[in-house]
């Protein structure tokens, strides 16, 4: 049961992190575009490199 005690706390800061990191990653435009990369492996030119 004492196990508990050290594992909860950390699920939550590792749960924090992971928050963090998604609203780190929303503020800094990460998932404007979900559109444009996909399509830009169809109309790139790979010998023009």
């Amino acid at each position: 049961m004492e196990v508990l005690f050290i594992v909860v706390p950390l699920a939550l800061v590792v749960v924090g992190a992971a928050v963090g990191a998604f609203v780190w990653a929303t503020r800094r435009g990460q998932f404007d575009d979900l559109e444009t990369p996909a399509m830009r492996i169809l109309t790139d030119d790979v010998g023009r490199r």
